[in-house]
């Protein structure tokens, strides 16, 4: 009789349930979507972050404490020790090695460029580097210096007579693409043709940039870096980060094995410690805390964007739920006066209700999943993954949000009395 009287409801009220049921689909689709673009959005929020630059930065020690207590210019050029360029590949061998998207070293010397000082900094540009897994990976500064405004072409690493002149040399001395300049070094002179003109915002424009190899050869220090920026992917700081970047040493076993294993840019950065020699790796700290903050305030959004759709959600499923009862009232009334009990007649109620809601979450949090892919190529440009675990967050959603829903009418069938409807009062 229970399940008769079930069936009998949903079909003579078929267009109040369809209503209920995209009501709840709208809203389930909404949330669908948006867990599954936070759960995947750090890694996304930080590829595009990545293209405005480095977030750590790795030097010689002596250099580094030289910075640290003169507050000078720090690079292996003011203190004579180097990074080893034959040390690069390990970068790639970390615990957090997928984690590191880019890095490029640098050798900056300074040089004579028409009778003038000059800075000249060697780098990588789109160099394939064979690592000691055996692998290879491809990186360089054209994949870290994407805003470089460029007049000309990036250079390629294996032309060693080339150069790219920043602007405001290049306006200095009237330099041109396709122009030859002359640069005079502790170990010779050399001829470079300028393939660009690149405009970058910063000191940077100041520089003549030439392949790694031109400027170990220029100033012979083969095999001599004097620092690397590191592109990495990172989690937000929080308290146990803060307190391993003051002194790792200061960590318990059980925090030292959570900070080390976990994507914060201090374990990244002790880790490269680990692998290069002699090395200091410090956080970019605008760099890494705004990233963190841009990750949280976007969660943030998506939060609220969330719990908004589902107010409104709960706030359409008791409006419909609440008139469903009244054009009921009656029937329920009926029931009532024959010996039905007040529990049994809100579970018949609800166990209506219920059910639709299950039809509308399935289609809702399919269709969710469509919405989060049209989100990720259109925001990021790529898929969003799709998280088994938000199905049950999903399913405890629309039961909370259909019970919220439910409840205004359920209390206006407790309250409902039965002479004075079949009265029809």
């Amino acid at each position: 009789m229970f399940w008769r009287m079930v069936r009998g409801t949903l079909f003579r009220q078929k267009t109040k349930m369809i209503m209920i049921a995209v009501t709840i689909a709208l809203g389930a689709s909404l949330a669908t979507a948006m867990i599954n673009v936070m759960f995947d959005v750090g890694d996304k929020v930080n590829r595009e972050l990545k293209t405005y630059g480095a977030n750590i930065t790795v030097l010689p020690k002596e250099a580094s404490l030289l910075g640290d207590l003169y507050d000078v210019e720090e690079g292996g050029e003011q203190t004579g020790q180097y990074l080893k360029e034959s040390e690069l590949g390990n970068i790639k061998t970390i615990f957090w090695a997928y984690n590191i998207v880019d890095y490029a070293p640098y050798l900056n010397a300074n040089v004579t460029f028409n009778g003038k000082e000059t800075r000249l900094t060697g780098t990588w540009f789109d160099y394939t580097l064979d690592l000691p897994t055996g692998e290879s990976v491809t990186t360089g500064i054209n994949r870290m210096k994407t805003w470089w405004d460029v007049d000309g072409e990036w250079l390629n690493d294996a032309e060693h007579d080339t150069a790219m002149v920043g602007s405001a040399v290049a306006k200095r001395e009237n330099v041109n693409t396709g122009d030859t300049i002359s640069v005079s070094a502790q170990n010779g002179e050399r001829e470079l043709k300028v393939k660009g003109v690149f405009n970058a915002g910063d000191d940077s424009d100041e520089c003549i940039y030439v392949p790694l190899d031109t400027a170990q050869e220029l100033t012979g220090k083969d095999g001599a870096v004097s620092s690397i920026d590191v592109s990495a992917l990172t989690t937000p700081d929080n308290e146990l980060s803060r307190k391993a970047a003051k002194n790792p040493d200061s960590l318990s076993v059980k925090e030292m094995e959570t900070w080390y294993c976990t994507a914060y840019v201090s374990s990244i950065a002790y880790q490269i410690e680990e692998v290069m020699t002699d090395s200091v790796a410090k956080a970019v700290r605008q760099v890494a805390e705004s990233e963190g903050a841009i990750l949280d305030k976007t969660r943030l959004l998506m939060l609220l964007i969330t719990i908004l759709s589902l107010i409104g959600s709960a706030l359409g499923i008791s409006n419909l739920v609440t008139a469903s009862v009244m054009e009921r009232s009656k029937e329920i009334g009926l029931i009532k006066a024959i010996g039905g009990k007040s529990g049994s007649v809100s579970w018949l109620v609800l166990t209506e209700i219920l059910l639709t809601a299950l039809a509308g979450g399935v289609v809702g949090y399919f269709a969710g999943l469509g919405f989060a892919q049209i989100i990720g190529h259109t925001v990021f440009g790529s898929a969003i993954s799709v998280k088994p675990m938000v199905i049950p967050i999903v399913a405890v959603i629309v039961f909370v949000v259909t019970i919220a829903g439910s409840l205004p009418a359920i209390r206006y069938l407790l309250r409902l009395r039965p002479a004075e409807v079949l009265h029809g009062r």
